[in-house]
């Protein structure tokens, strides 16, 4: 069963504001993250309207494995939140991504983390990304681009949660805002 708090008519579109997050560890990792963005905007229900800077950031659990490129980006788009997840899953599939292992090395990965102001629990999909707001290498270059987001659920902006957490040396600055 699928508990949404949201609904749709099938004959009606909606427009989105959605915000993902975007990590690399193989490869040439800041061309992933490019080609990643490239590929999503190929699809004309989509536009890309703001890209975080770029940081490098260590691995969160996992094996043992290379550094990390992360960003952010927010979406206008026409698709669903559902669909929007699937054309991102066809993206990573497109660029080789594989799934051996849980949080191991990835070509590229694509979250959805937050979809306009939508609740979401399926076995797809949950809306707000569950961990969002534990993870610096998701809140800081979420802040870069949306500092006065509040966040569904929490009553705090990205800038205030991420100052309430512990300070964290293990993000580091790559590339500045304007990189893409």
């Amino acid at each position: 069963m699928e508990l949404v708090s949201w609904s749709v008519g099938v004959d009606r579109m909606i427009t989105g504001l959605a915000y993902i997050a975007l990590g690399t560890n193989i490869g040439d990792r800041e061309l992933n993250l490019r080609v990643a963005l490239d590929t999503l905007t190929v699809n004309p229900q989509l536009e890309i309207t703001h890209i975080s800077a770029i940081y490098e950031t260590a691995p969160v659990g996992g094996p043992e494995q290379a550094q990390y490129l992360n960003a952010c980006a927010a979406l206008q788009t026409k698709l669903l939140p559902t669909k929007l997840l699937l054309t991102m899953l066809e993206v990573e599939n497109k660029m080789g991504r594989v799934r051996r292992e849980h949080w191991g090395p990835r070509v590229i990965d694509l979250d959805l983390l937050i979809y306009n102001h939508i609740f979401m629990n399926t076995p797809l999909l949950q809306l707000p990304h569950p961990r969002m707001t534990e993870r610096d290498f998701v809140l800081i270059p979420l802040a870069n681009i949306a500092p006065d987001l509040i966040l569904p659920g929490y009553d705090q902006s990205v800038s205030l949660l991420l100052a309430a957490r512990p300070a964290n040396d293990q993000v580091k600055l790559y590339r500045p805002l304007g990189w893409y």
